[in-house]
C-alpha cells in the first residue's frame, strides 16, 4: 500500500466527479492551499528551534525533536494513506485530516513543555501525512483530463515554493509574535480548508471498501521506527551506549526491524510493500535518495541553529539566508523538465547530487565566524539550482525500474524512506555538530596564545576580569562552532559524492514514468 495508491481509488467513473465553474476554482484553491500548508510545516519550525528551546527551557538539541517527531509520524502514516482512503473515502479522509491537523496545530501552540509539544507534533504529523497525496489525488479527480498537466504543475509549484516560505515565515513570526504562532496560523487555514473540502468536494468522494490492514506489520513498523528515532534523539544526552536505555532502544530497533522485514516479505498485503527492492534500479535509486535527501534536509536544520546560536542572527534573517536554496530550485525546475526527454536521467542525477556536494565544499571554504549575509546566502542560492536535477530524474530511475503495476507501491516506499531519512539525518548531524563544536573548543582552548595579554587589554578598556574572560570565552565558542559547521559540511560533501557515484549502478529506464505519484 502507498500514498500513491490513493490516486486510483474509486476512479471508475472519472467524468462524474469533474467540477465546473466557480466550484472547480474553489476546489483547486483549497487543495493547493492545503498542500502548501502541510509542506510549509516541514520547514517552518527549522528556524524557530532557538525560540522554542528558550521558551521551554530546553537545549537546542532537544529542540530539534520538534522537527524529527513530526517527520517520523508523517513517515509512518504515509504507507497507510491508500488503505485509509479506501476504508473511509478520499474526501472524508482529507477533510478529517485537515481538521485534525488544525486541532493539533492549536495544541502545539499551547504546549508548555517539550513532552507536550512533541506529543502534539506527532499528532500533527499523523494527520498531515496523507494530505499531500490526497490533495494530488483529488485534483486529478475533479479537473478534466485535458487540464491534468496544468493542475499538476500548480500542485508541484506549491510543493516547491512552500519550503522557501517556511523558514521566512517561521523566522518572522517567531521574532515578531513568538514561536507559538507558527502553529496558530495553521488553525484558521485548516478549518476553512476542511469545511470547504467537505462541502465542495463531496461529489468526488470515493467508494468505501471494507479492506483489512496489516495490523501486525504496522505495529512492528511503529516499534522499530520509534525505537530508532528515540535512540538517535536521546543518545547524546545519555552518552550513547554507556546508558542502559540507549542499549535497550538499539536492541528493540534491531529486532523490530528484522521482524518487520521477515513479516512484510511474507505477508500477502504488507503495510509497506518491499517487493520493488528486487529491482536493482529501484534499490540503487532509493539508496541515493535516502543519503542525498537526508543530508540536504539535515543542513536545513543545522544552518539556522548556527546562524542564531553563534552568529547573532535573528530567526527572521536566518530564515532569509536559509530560504535562498528554494529560489533557484523553482527557476531551474522547467529546465530539468525539458532536459528529461533528451538526457539520460542518471547523468542528471549525477550532476545534481554532485552539485549539492560542491556547494557543501563552498560552505567549508567561504563560511567562517566573520562571514557576512551574502557570503552565507550565496551557497544556498547556488545549491538550489541543483535540486531539480536531483529529485525528479531520481524518481524516474526508481519508478522506471519496477513493473508498471508496482509503481504505486514503489512510490509509497520512496516517500516513506525519504521522510524517514530526513528525521534520522537531523538526529545524526546535529549530534555530530554539537560534539564537533565541543571537540573544537577543547582544541582551541589548549592552543590559545596571548590570552592574558588580551584580557589585560580588555581590562584596560574598562572591562572587569570576569567580563574580559567571558568575552574571550565567547570568541572561542563562536570560532569552535564555525569550525564544527565546516567539518559537518565536509562530511556532507563526501555523502553527496558517494550518492552521486552509485547512481551509475542503476540501469537506464526503458519506459516513460509518471512522476506525479511521488512528492
Amino acid at each position: 500500500m502507498s500514498a500513491a495508491g490513493t490516486q486510483h481509488s474509486g476512479a471508475g467513473d472519472h467524468s462524474s466527479t469533474i467540477l465546473t465553474g466557480s466550484m472547480l476554482l474553489l476546489a483547486g484553491a483549497v487543495l493547493a492551499v492545503s498542500n502548501f500548508m502541510v509542506v510549509l510545516d516541514t520547514t517552518i519550525a527549522n528556524v524557530s528551534v532557538a525560540h522554542i528551546a528558550g521558551g521551554l527551557g530546553i537545549s537546542s538539541s532537544e529542540g530539534t525533536w520538534v522537527i524529527t517527531s513530526y517527520a517520523v509520524a508523517e513517515a509512518i502514516c504515509v504507507p497507510l494513506t491508500g488503505w485509509l482512503s479506501r476504508r473511509l473515502g478520499t474526501v472524508r479522509l482529507f477533510a478529517g485530516g485537515m481538521l485534525g491537523f488544525g486541532i493539533f496545530s492549536f495544541l502545539c501552540g499551547t504546549a508548555t513543555s517539550l513532552t507536550m509539544l512533541v506529543a502534539f507534533r506527532i499528532g500533527q504529523g499523523i494527520c498531515g501525512g496523507p494530505l499531500m497525496a490526497l490533495s494530488q489525488t483529488l485534483l486529478l479527480r475533479v479537473f478534466p483530463k485535458d487540464k491534468h498537466a496544468m493542475t499538476m504543475g500548480i500542485w508541484a509549484m506549491t510543493t516547491l515554493t512552500a519550503p522557501i516560505f517556511g523558514p521566512i515565515l517561521g523566522g518572522t513570526i517567531s521574532d515578531s509574535w513568538g514561536w507559538h504562532w507558527i502553529f496558530f496560523i495553521n488553525v484558521p487555514v485548516a478549518a476553512i480548508c476542511a469545511f470547504t473540502a467537505w462541502t465542495v468536494l463531496r461529489k468526488a468522494e470515493t467508494e468505501k471498501v471494507n479492506e483489512p490492514v496489516d495490523g501486525f506489520g504496522l505495529v512492528l513498523l511503529v516499534l522499530w521506527v520509534g525505537a530508532l528515532q528515540l535512540m538517535l534523539d536521546l543518545g547524546r544526552e545519555h552518552d550513547w551506549f554507556s546508558a542502559d536505555i540507549i542499549v535497550q532502544l538499539a536492541i528493540i530497533a534491531i529486532i523490530g526491524f528484522a521482524s518487520f522485514l521477515i513479516w512484510e516479505l511474507t505477508h500477502d498485503r504488507p503495510v509497506v510493500d518491499l517487493r520493488p527492492f528486487r529491482h536493482r534500479g529501484f534499490t540503487v535509486a532509493v539508496i541515493a535518495l535516502v543519503f542525498a535527501y537526508g543530508t540536504f534536509f539535515a543542513s536545513l536544520v543545522v544552518i539556522p541553529q548556527w546562524l542564531q546560536g553563534a552568529m547573532g542572527y535573528t530567526a527572521t534573517w536566518a530564515g532569509y539566508a536559509t530560504a535562498f536554496n528554494g529560489v533557484a530550485a523553482v527557476l531551474m525546475a522547467p529546465v530539468v523538465a525539458k532536459r528529461m526527454t533528451e538526457v539520460d536521467p542518471r547523468r542528471l542525477v549525477f550532476i545534481g547530487v554532485l552539485w549539492l556536494g560542491g556547494t557543501s565544499l563552498l560552505r567549508v571554504f567561504w563560511w567562517n565566524s566573520g562571514a557576512d549575509f551574502w557570503t552565507l546566502a550565496l551557497p544556498q542560492l547556488i545549491q538550489g539550482a541543483g535540486m531539480p536535477f536531483f529529485f525528479v530524474p531520481l524518481t524516474t530511475i526508481a519508478l522506471g525500474a519496477v513493473d508498471e503495476e508496482e509503481t504505486a507501491s514503489a512510490a509509497g516506499v520512496m516517500n516513506f524512506l525519504r521522510t524517514m531519512a530526513g528525521a534520522v539525518a537531523v538526529a545524526i548531524s546535529t549530534t555530530l555538530w554539537y560534539d564537533g563544536a565541543q571537540e573544537k573548543r577543547d582544541g582551541l582552548s589548549g592552543v590559545l596564545h596571548g590570552t592574558q595579554a588580551a584580557i589585560d587589554g580588555l581590562m584596560a578598556k574598562g572591562y572587569s576580569l570576569e567580563q574580559a574572560r567571558q568575552i574571550i570565552s565567547q570568541m572561542v565558542d563562536k570560532e569552535s562552532v564555525a569550525l564544527a559547521t565546516g567539518q559537518t559540511f565536509v562530511w556532507a560533501a563526501f555523502v553527496f559524492a558517494a550518492a552521486a557515484s552509485i547512481i551509475w549502478l542503476a540501469p537506464r529506464p526503458t519506459r516513460a514514468v509518471d512522476t506525479s505519484s511521488v512528492h
